[in-house]
């Protein structure tokens, strides 16, 4: 249901875009977590659920991000250009984590890398040993895979197939879709040859993850090297809005939603762009304008106010609790 691009190969910035396509809204906000957030991997919106050994760390960066239910994190961007993606995956099965496996629940599963984390390497040093645990909202269960980039271009994959993670790291991954898993989706790369794309090359249309994925991966091939970030930022987010589900798509026969919001990543610069499919408007957070200190508080911000347009730091709330 959703569709993630990564453009790593410019001079200007690494810009990454994704897309969320859900049955209903997900209730997104966009949160700023300080660094000093002290977290329990066990606790879901401040309920117990049944993890042996969940994992408790303090956040060591701050980060902006987009919530989910109120239970956790789907996407967000780091004060060190560390960004990450939680996107659906159908065939995700999480496992078991062992005893002595530390583990977090599904809302928490981005969240953790943001927060400890600065680069893409670190991250994959510290999801290849933690366990994830699914959490069910509104009769959806947390099967998810994530992408993550950061400032230097590098890139992972990573996702639970079996009950066991597969790790994809490095550059080159830079175009995922909700399903099938991703060593799939290279598959579909080795059968149509994108890098040299031209008007005449048939293109897949239609809405379903494996067509949205190819025609991601064409689009992206055709990107113009940037005059300035502006340019950058704009590519990205064209070819996500290209890759987006309309309104009225076919539901029922392919399982896919209509397009909720987009986000754009610019991990080089440290800004966070969002744009609801309901409103005209994008949104933007620089994380320079942020108080990430230890001590200060959580704010969050509803990005349906049709009011908000531009860069909206200063237009945040502050909570005496944190949201999740």
């Amino acid at each position: 249901m959703c569709t993630r691009v990564l453009w790593n190969s410019n001079s200007v910035a690494v810009v990454a875009g994704r897309s969320m396509d859900w049955p209903t809204t997900t209730e997104p906000r966009l949160v700023v977590w300080p660094r000093g957030v002290s977290r329990d991997g066990g606790l879901v919106a401040g309920k117990r659920i049944d993890i042996p050994n969940p994992l408790m760390w303090t956040s060591s960066y701050g980060s902006v991000v987009t919530s989910i239910y109120g239970v956790g994190s789907i996407d967000g961007l780091n004060e060190r250009g560390l960004a990450a993606h939680a996107l659906y995956l159908g065939a995700c099965d999480f496992g078991t984590p062992g005893p002595d496996t530390a583990a977090v629940h599904g809302g928490y599963w981005l969240q953790a890398p943001l927060d400890l984390c600065a680069t893409v390497a670190e991250a994959v040093e510290l999801l290849q040993g933690l366990g994830v645990v699914p959490v069910e909202i509104h009769g959806h269960r947390s099967n998810l895979h994530l992408a993550l980039e950061d400032s230097s271009g590098d890139s992972a994959i990573v996702e639970f197939v079996d009950g066991h993670v597969t790790i994809h790291h490095g550059r080159e991954h830079v175009v995922m879709t909700n399903d099938p898993p991703y060593v799939e989706q290279l598959e579909l790369l080795a059968a149509q040859d994108f890098s040299k794309p031209d008007r005449d090359m048939p293109l897949p249309g239609n809405v379903n993850a494996r067509d949205r994925f190819q025609r991601a991966a064409y689009y992206r091939a055709l990107l113009p090297e940037p005059k300035n970030v502006r340019e950058a930022v704009s590519g990205v987010l064209a070819i996500v809005r290209n890759c987006s589900v309309p309104f009225g798509a076919p539901y029922g026969e392919f399982g896919v939603y209509n397009t909720e919001y987009r986000t754009v990543a610019d991990v080089t610069h440290g800004r966070y762009f969002l744009e609801l499919t309901t409103s005209p408007n994008v949104l933007w957070v620089d994380v320079a304008n942020l108080d990430l200190s230890p001590g200060a508080p959580v704010r969050v911000l509803d990005p349906d106010d049709l009011n908000l347009s531009g860069e909206v730091s200063a237009q945040f709330e502050s909570l005496d609790q944190p949201p999740y």
